[in-house]
């Protein structure tokens, strides 16, 4: 069933241009299919499906039988007329309709003769809608006339001459087949010198002797009443001259002999057609036969030729040994001029052959049916063409349109009937007749006005297969008045499938030119007009191509080995292949030698004839293809070593089986290289949310080579495999194609999902939001639910997209929250998510702590209790309290607007705490506030406390001038820490002699207003070390400790000194005011110095009571400050700075204690990876620094007094305790290592245990730290500046350093 199209309109005249317009605005006509389903239902005019043939030759033997087949609705009853006549044949007992049909059998072989019934016949088939009425058939019964009997005189002639023997058949119906045979009914053998004519005659160019002989006979075969006619024999005898005699030769006259032509040589003569001119007319679409036959000796030579053009290629072809050009298919083209040449080697000669093509009338455009609703418009158009130019002229329902009832809805317009308006009553079948003096043409078609709505000729479901990247084209065959128009879907949503990419046939066939995988699916053809619609659905399955991956190779194998072609065909899963091996395009020997395997051929015992092509021929119901291989047998050679190597990549990646979360991955292993595949890596890449990114997905066994693999929904997966073998992995294969998985709901929630105040009055949810892999589909969003713990209120939600994060305003403060965070996408919401419980914002405390009270414990340590708040009036999380105090015991020297104020915070519900590292005889005040996320409360009221006297810290500095030989005198400057009222000053020395011994030790008590005193009667050029400290009424403060050296006669000792003792005044370098302010993992140690220039420090540390040696950090430069880091939080370490070089020196020893590690950070640094690396280096470093310092100490001038006091211990010299001032073991001042023998002198502030019985669960922490949940100190504390409200805002002083906390034992 196909639209009508409309031919294309060439130039015409302005008289018609209306009429063009008119047609061009109608609406096409439909063809109507001659369905019989259609036909149950549809009103339809008569339609002639079957009839006889124009010129209807019959066999007289049997029964005539006249055809005339007919199809409408209702069905059409029919008739005939004979000769022009209604014929009756209820009147003739000889003559039947067939039932339900119009064709006619005469019954002759029973009685009657055919030649009654020869005459012309027509047909017509009626019905309610119209008539329709087929061609005149001629009806005529065949004829075989014999020959009429004559007497054929016997022919003899000269050899060399021309003959012609003369068939002259007996005219038959049809006309006879020409052929001449010998008594034994055995062809005569034909020539370029003897032939047969067009016309049955046998020509003979020149006679030869072998052509005597008496049975020439020709036959006549007429093929509708199978007989076949004879003429009588014709004797022929060929005799040569020199045969004859003279007598002979005399008694024959010139008649008797044939022709009485000389058999010379001569030229050609033509023996057909005579002269040098004829003509040929010839009907269009017959074949042009055209024939020269030629007479000469020696036998001429036929050619032809065209005057003015050329010969059709594809039409033109010769017989008869080229005396006969025949052209196909001739048409008004071939119309012209021919040339025939005959030639021998005496001459040549042409004719000439005028050639008019006529043609009997045939088609341009015949009628074809029309189907119309009531009122609208339609044409039918006749076209026809002929030479010469036929008549057209109208009938309607076999009646002329002249003399046939009126229609006002029809114009006849030439050969085009236009109707307008129209109605049913215009429902009729038209004739048209296209006539010249060669015949004619009758076609008939019929309007049918109809309102019908859309039918789907189709059948429902048709599942079309297709191979991938060839065409497919789905049928969707239609009805309906008006004309529907027809739209193709794909898949149940979308929208009409456009022709930029699919082509839309106009009988509804969609043509997808290049069907691709994603072209397969459900595919629905809606055909819609004014009175319904109606849609069917096809199928379309893409298949993969049949492809053979492993191609059978060029093989050079020895004789008697064996060799195997390997033919591995990959298709489509649901085609079933046939593979077939074929050798040199033909079957494989029948031989036990040739075994066909799975994917390969086997020939075993190949010999040197099983060379030659070996071809793989692989077939499904949808395609095939083919791969060949060459076989070379040689002689035998030396085989190669093996080459072994890692895999060669895998190819050929397909996915099959397709589901939601699921897909089959197969490929092709490369080659292994000698070394078996142990496995296979598969990896895959998200070409949607990380193109580039590969990810490992699974591992299979190395003799696997598919895989299922889960997937996850929304994820444009590709993958690649990789090959392992025991010599390393492959390149990775080419990429897979890629997968689109179907999205769905997200199958879970975001995570870490938190509900903070950041102001007193909101609410801020936040959560980790998902990532593109998690979201499984597109529009991903988050709903967002919350509500009062405590209340009735229902949930509020709200969705958000592309945030982390939304701010609920306008909550109540401090108010428990439920909450919770559902994700969803454009499929779905994801399960229901956990509630979570969070606050509103939170805002400053309005109560202080009251009822505060100090309890004093010791010099440096007080222990304050408070009353809690209620905790209503937190308005927050509690984080604990916070204690502020400071000293104003040097407000006289310092700006008392600005009073450094240091912070302990205490955890939770906490009412007491302690405070450590208090300065020993100062006045403290102190108040507490209550802390929560937002910031703290107010103060309680300031409460005052005293602490006693303690023991002081050591001098600030001490130095040795104007020495003489049997004199020093010391100066120095007081503790910067008196903690109390100084007493006395303690000053102990002793002698340092050649041999590195130390002499008896001098105590010598000094009043505490004095700076400087003088040291008299001392040895001269001898060397004195000095133990220097103050004491208060609590006891006895660190000592300092220095060297010098009384003067010496220059002549005397010139060579003897060291190089750092000079003669004159000495400059002797000193370190003091060393200061630690410590946290966690890491302190800042300050200093001061006095000394030269360009000096290299070193910091020394270690754990207090540890017997590890202490370790060593260099200052870069000439720094007075270093910062330790990598401490252990909560310990106590001493530490000391030093000098490098030959006038090494260090400072005395000071003790800290770092900040307990924080809760909310407790990480154990011992497990990370950076920690290990970096304390591996710095030991590496320590000890290359040691190996350094060790190899430049042996190369100066220092003497070994750490050796000797070892060698001659003095037994005056021995560690000192706490509690009666005595002294340790000395320990010189450039040597590095820790001492052996005793102990440093603790701080004089440090607490010892006996001194108080306090747990260090009451200490709180610095601002900088952290507190664990019991109260137990863990941190430090540290200065802050902060002005006192009373006060203006002046700018401040900077801090002073902070103190070093004390150690606990």
């Amino acid at each position: 069933m196909q639209l009508k199209i409309m031919p294309k309109k060439k130039r015409l005249s302005a008289g018609r241009v209306p009429l063009i317009l008119f047609l061009c605005q109608m609406i096409s006509a439909l063809d109507v299919p001659l369905d019989s389903k259609l036909l149950e239902d549809l009103v339809q005019p008569p339609t002639i499906t079957q009839q006889s043939p124009k010129d209807y030759i019959v066999d007289p033997r049997e029964n005539i039988v006249i055809q005339c087949e007919a199809q409408g609705k209702p069905p059409p009853s029919f008739s005939w007329t004979r000769n022009g006549t209604h014929f009756d044949i209820d009147k003739d007992p000889l003559v039947t309709m067939k039932a339900g049909s119009g064709t006619l059998i005469m019954n002759i072989m029973s009685e009657g003769k055919a030649e009654t019934y020869e005459g012309v016949y027509q047909c017509t088939a009626r019905n309610e809608r119209g008539a329709a009425v087929s061609n005149n058939i001629v009806v005529r019964p065949s004829r075989s006339p014999l020959w009429t009997k004559e007497k054929l005189e016997p022919i003899t002639l000269r050899s060399g001459q021309s003959l012609v023997l003369p068939c002259r058949p007996p005219i038959g119906l049809p006309p006879a087949i020409i052929f001449w045979m010998d008594n034994s009914f055995q062809r005569l053998p034909q020539s370029e010198r003897v032939s047969q004519g067009l016309n049955g005659d046998l020509y003979f160019s020149n006679v030869l002797p072998e052509d005597s002989r008496e049975d020439y006979i020709c036959y006549a075969r007429f093929n509708h009443t199978q007989t076949i006619q004879q003429k009588q024999p014709i004797s022929v005898k060929v005799i040569l001259v020199d045969e004859l005699n003279d007598t002979i030769a005399a008694n024959l006259s010139d008649t008797e002999v044939y022709g009485a032509k000389s058999s010379r040589e001569r030229p050609p003569t033509f023996l057909t057609p005579q002269g040098n001119a004829s003509n040929k007319e010839e009907l269009r679409g017959n074949v042009l036969s055209l024939e020269c036959i030629a007479e000469g000796l020696p036998t001429p030579v036929i050619y032809w030729i065209k005057e003015d053009g050329t010969l059709p290629i594809n039409r033109t072809f010769y017989r008869n040994f080229q005396k006969t050009l025949q052209i196909t298919q001739v048409s008004e083209a071939d119309s012209g001029k021919y040339q025939c040449i005959a030639k021998n080697a005496l001459g040549v000669i042409h004719h000439t052959i005028s050639v008019t093509v006529k043609a009997a009338p045939y088609w341009i455009m015949a009628p074809q049916n029309l189907v119309l609703s009531p009122g609208e418009d339609g044409a039918l158009i006749c076209r026809a063409n002929g030479n010469p130019k036929p008549r057209i002229s109208w009938l309607s329902n076999g009646v002329p349109i002249e003399i046939a009832p009126d229609d006002p809805s029809r114009k006849i317009n030439g050969d085009t009937i236009i109707f307008s308006s129209v109605q049913e009553r215009s429902s009729a079948v038209y004739q048209c007749n296209a006539s010249n003096e060669y015949g004619y043409l009758l076609g008939n078609a019929f309007v049918n006005v109809l309102a019908e709505p859309p039918r789907i000729l189709t059948s429902e479901n048709t599942l079309y297969q297709v191979i991938a990247n060839r065409p497919a084209l789905l049928d969707c065959a239609f009805f309906g008045s008006p004309l529907p128009t027809i739209e193709w879907f794909k898949g149940t949503k979308g929208s009409a499938l456009r022709e930029d990419t699919y082509v839309l046939h106009e009988n509804g066939t969609l043509e997808i030119p290049v069907a691709q995988k994603d072209s397969t699916g459900t595919y629905t053809c809606v055909a819609r007009n004014k009175l319904g619609m109606a849609k069917n659905e096809v199928h379309l399955e893409i298949k993969d191509p049949t492809r053979i991956i492993k191609q059978p190779e060029y093989a050079v194998v020895q004789r008697g080995s064996t060799v195997s072609f390997e033919c591995k065909v990959k298709h489509d899963h649901t085609l079933i292949p046939t593979v077939i091996w074929l050798k040199d395009n033909g079957e494989l020997p029948s031989d036990g030698r040739f075994t066909v395997d799975k994917d390969q051929l086997v020939v075993a015992d190949v010999s040197d004839n099983d060379g030659g092509t070996y071809t793989c021929l692989a077939n499904t119901t949808l395609d095939n293809v083919s791969a060949s291989a060459v076989l070379s047998v040689v002689a035998p050679t030396p085989t190669p070593a093996p080459i072994y190597d890692v895999p060669n990549p895998p190819f050929d990646l397909e996915l099959t089986d397709q589901l939601d979360k699921s897909v089959q991955l197969s490929w092709t292993p490369g080659d292994d290289n000698n070394s078996p595949i142990t496995k296979f890596i598969i990896e895959y890449e998200d070409a949607m949310h990380e193109a580039g990114l590969w990810h490992h997905q699974t591992e299979v066994p190395g003799t696997q080579t598919t895989a299922q693999l889960k997937l996850s929904p929304y994820v444009n997966y590709s993958f690649r495999v990789m090959a392992e073998n025991s010599l390393g992995r492959s390149l990775p294969s080419e990429a897979s194609e890629q997968y689109l998985t179907k999205a769905a709901e997200p199958d879970k929630n975001p995570v870490t999902v938190e509900g903070l105040g950041s102001e007193p009055d909101n609410l801020v949810i936040t959560w980790q939001p998902l990532n593109g892999f998690e979201s499984n589909g597109p529009g991903l969003q988050y709903k967002v639910s919350w509500r009062q713990k405590d209340g009735d209120d229902e949930w509020t939600s709200v969705v958000v997209a592309n945030v982390s994060k939304y701010i609920v305003s306008g909550t109540p403060t401090f108010v428990p929250y439920l909450i919770k965070v559902q994700a969803l996408n454009d499929v779905g919401f994801a399960p229901e998510p956990a509630v979570v419980m969070g606050h509103s914002g939170e805002d400053l405390p309005m109560v202080a702590p009251g009822n505060v009270h100090v309890t004093v414990v010791n010099s440096t340590l007080a222990e304050v209790h408070w009353d809690p708040v209620p905790l209503k009036s937190v308005r927050g999380h509690l984080q604990g309290y916070r204690i502020y105090y400071w000293t104003d015991q040097n407000s006289s020297k310092r700006n008392r607007r600005h009073i450094e104020k240091k912070i302990l915070t205490f955890q939770g519900s906490k009412t007491h705490g302690m405070l450590p590292g208090l300065e020993p005889f100062s006045h403290y005040t102190l108040n507490v506030r209550v802390v929560n996320g937002k910031g703290e409360g107010p103060a309680s009221p300031d409460r005052v406390f005293h602490t006693p006297e303690g023991v002081p810290s050591a001098p600030s500095s001490l130095k040795i001038v104007n020495p003489t030989l049997d004199s020093l005198t010391l100066e120095w400057d007081p503790p910067s820490h008196p903690n109390g009222i100084l007493t006395e000053y303690t000053l102990k020395y002793q002698p340092i002699n050649l041999t590195h011994e130390l002499g008896p030790l001098v105590d010598l008590k000094i009043p505490a207003n004095k700076t400087r005193w003088t040291l008299k009667n001392l040895n001269f050029s001898t060397r004195y070390k000095f133990y220097f400290y103050a004491q208060t009424s609590a006891g006895s403060g660190s000592q300092i400790t220095e060297e010098a050296v009384t003067t010496v006669d220059e002549g005397k000792m010139a060579g003897i000194l060291p190089p750092d003792v000079g003669a004159g005044k000495a400059v002797n370098p000193r370190i003091s005011k060393l200061t630690v302010a410590a946290a966690e993992t890491y302190a800042n140690i300050s200093w001061e110095y006095e000394g030269p220039e360009h000096v290299n420090f070193y910091v020394e540390y270690g754990v207090v009571g540890s017997k590890e040696e202490w370790r060593k950090e260099i200052v870069n430069g000439s720094r007075s400050f270093f910062g330790l880091k990598g401490l252990m939080p909560g310990t106590a370490y001493k530490v000391r700075v030093g000098a490098e070089g030959d006038s090494g020196f260090v400072s005395s020893e000071d003790v800290f204690e770092t900040g307990p590690a924080m809760a909310s950070r407790q990480v154990d640094i011992a497990t990370q990876g950076w920690f290990i690396g970096l304390m591996c280096a710095v030991a590496l470093l320590i000890l290359i620094l040691l190996i350094v310092c060790f190899i430049r100490r042996n190369k100066g001038g220092k003497y070994p007094v750490k050796e000797k006091e070892d060698a001659h211990p003095d037994p005056e010299i021995q560690p000192m305790k706490e509690d009666d001032g005595t002294f340790g073991e000395y320990s010189d001042a450039e040597d590095h290592k820790p001492l052996k023998k005793g102990s440093r002198t603790p701080s004089d502030r440090t607490v010892k245990k006996e001194d108080s019985d306090d747990s260090l669960v009451d200490y709180g922490e610095g601002v900088n730290g952290q507190f664990n949940e019991d109260g137990s100190f863990i941190g430090q504390y540290s200065g802050k500046k902060e002005k006192e409200p009373a006060e203006g805002n002046e700018s401040s002083e900077a801090p002073s350093p902070v103190n070093a906390m004390n150690s606990f034992v």
